[in-house]
């Protein structure tokens, strides 16, 4: 009878073991189902960019950079991602402290205004801002008497992308800053630490990798963001076209190769983001 328990003890042991080990067939299958899934929609097309970015030679893969259109589209989304990025940061920081630490009637109308541009198709928004300060818009004759541009200019595309990146550090904060709690935090102020101190010494460094995912998700948004920034741009050559509008109307205009090419150098941010994500992921786990 004594061994009763050690038995039953065993037989629970092996069938909870059992249950969470499948079958040797059904790991492959479903190891093999990934793979090719991440081959045909993943793997071939970025070889694919590469391929035809090189096709016509290096020489013409230089050209296609060097070309004096592409690289104000490259200055310009990487100014456009040098301004709503800080911006969201500062964004995300405040929604998040705010949602995680206190708590204020309006708190779930706020969460759920944080997600609107999840749910809001980016064209819908660059639309949205047209009707506000465009010429026909609501802010429109207004802007035109004080000599004022704010869509088929930088600013509209700088505030379309600020729109649809705006989730992306406060979503990543949000739950970090939750689970925390606030118990470090109390313990700084009432050893007689001031809030900006608590800040900076406490605050930020428990944060310091779920803020930096949050960045580096909002920078390869704001770099590669085409719907909004389409509507707001006006596609004008040299002026108000990102990489993902140059890459667009290249391929229009049957210029394959230039548009590969241009297309690659969005490939390859990817690509580090994907790597910075990778090694952020891997810090925070340990």
């Amino acid at each position: 009878m004594a061994g009763l328990p050690a038995l039953a003890s065993r037989r629970a042991h092996g069938e909870r073991h059992g249950a969470l080990t499948e079958p040797r067939w059904v790991r492959a299958t479903l190891l093999g189902v990934a793979l090719l899934f991440l081959v045909f929609f993943l793997f071939v097309p970025l070889a694919l960019v590469f391929y035809k970015a090189f096709e016509d030679g290096f020489e013409t893969y230089l050209a296609a950079i060097r070309d004096p259109i592409a690289l104000d589209a490259v200055r310009l989304t990487l100014l456009t991602a040098a301004i709503s990025v800080p911006v969201n940061v500062i964004f995300g920081l405040a929604a998040a402290w705010a949602i995680a630490k206190f708590r204020f009637p309006g708190k779930g109308t706020l969460i759920t205004l944080i997600d609107l541009p999840f749910a809001v198709s980016p064209v819908i928004a660059g639309m949205v801002f047209i009707l506000l300060f465009g010429a026909q818009g609501f802010l429109g004759p207004w802007l035109s008497e004080h000599d004022v541009r704010i869509v088929f200019a930088v600013p509209g595309i700088v505030l379309a992308t600020m729109f649809v990146t705006a989730p992306m550090v406060a979503r990543e904060l949000i739950p970090l800053m939750s689970a925390q709690g606030s118990d470090e935090e109390e313990a700084a102020l009432t050893l007689g630490a001031s809030g900006w101190q608590t800040f900076f010494r406490v605050s930020i460094p428990k944060i310091r990798w779920g803020l930096l995912y949050g960045v580096v998700l909002c920078n390869a948004r704001a770099m590669g963001e085409f719907g909004a920034v389409s509507v707001v741009s006006g596609h004008i050559r040299g002026l108000t076209n990102t990489m993902p509008l140059h890459v667009e109307i290249l391929y229009n205009e049957y210029q394959f190769a230039a548009s590969f090419a241009v297309a690659s150098l969005l490939a390859l941010l990817a690509l580090l983001t994907l790597a910075l994500k990778s090694l952020i992921e891997w810090r925070t786990s340990r």
